[in-house]
């Protein structure tokens, strides 16, 4: 004779099984990509750029610990940059083809995030031959090669020049490639202007929060806080780098 599941097994087995999905779906809703000791990654870049998730991954008013915090990323449905340095977060917003806004507030979702904690940093003087981002990147990763990565670092000092952009999608925009998902950046120029740059730096996470042709993820604010936005290009002035104290 066949072994028959008796109603209460049946009953235990469909709760184990509603259980496991309900939890497997918490966990795809959360998103949360990746987590080391000091750097937790949200989401990535790619499903936002090739598949379209605009919506928010993360609710920054959410992260419980904001004590040194540390963290980049872009709004939600591409509506604005963000960024969260020492503990304070920033969200600037396009409002013509020449100025932003830029507003202090943690009431902000985004789409891919990256963030750590960090409450101590040592100071390194960059060389003079340090002038652009791409020898900043190679200056950062020379200078870390036995250090654990990912991690977060910060630039502080005068900038020559940058061109900083903001993303603003049109509302209802469906996104499928980047050049899709780039649709209504503004680029800003600034010159001679006091700035701090946070960064994030990994060689194992292109696509994820950096992009494909760089290590580094980098935001730029003015040290009047008027403006912000993902840093593009630089000519650097006398700049300082900060690393986390291991």
């Amino acid at each position: 004779m066949r072994n028959q599941i008796k109603p209460l097994q049946f009953v235990s087995i469909l709760v184990v099984l509603l259980f496991s999905f309900a939890c497997n779906s918490a966990k795809h809703d959360q998103d949360i990509g990746e987590s080391y000791a000091d750097v937790n990654i949200v989401s990535a870049m790619k499903k936002v750029m090739w598949s379209g998730e605009l919506q928010g991954k993360i609710d920054l008013d959410t992260i419980t610990n904001k004590s040194g915090l540390q963290g980049i990323g872009p709004q939600s449905h591409l509506t604005g940059e963000i960024l969260v340095l020492d503990g304070k977060s920033y969200v600037s917003k396009v409002l013509t083809d020449s100025t932003m806004s830029v507003t202090e507030t943690y009431q902000t979702k985004a789409p891919f995030f990256v963030y750590s904690r960090v409450n101590e940093w040592q100071a390194i003087k960059i060389p003079d031959a340090v002038k652009d981002i791409k020898s900043l990147e190679k200056f950062v990763n020379e200078r870390t090669t036995n250090a654990k990565r990912p991690f977060a670092f910060k630039v502080v000092g005068k900038i020559n020049n940058a061109i900083i952009h903001i993303q603003n999608l049109p509302k209802g925009t469906q996104v499928s490639s980047p050049k899709e998902a780039h649709q209504g950046q503004v680029n800003y120029q600034l010159n001679q202007e006091d700035v701090e740059i946070l960064g994030f730096f990994s060689t194992e996470h292109q696509r994820v929060f950096t992009h494909h042709d760089t290590f580094m993820h980098l935001h730029l604010i003015t040290q009047d806080r008027t403006k912000m936005g993902h840093l593009d290009n630089a000519e650097f002035g006398n700049i300082t780098l900060y690393l986390p104290v291991r």
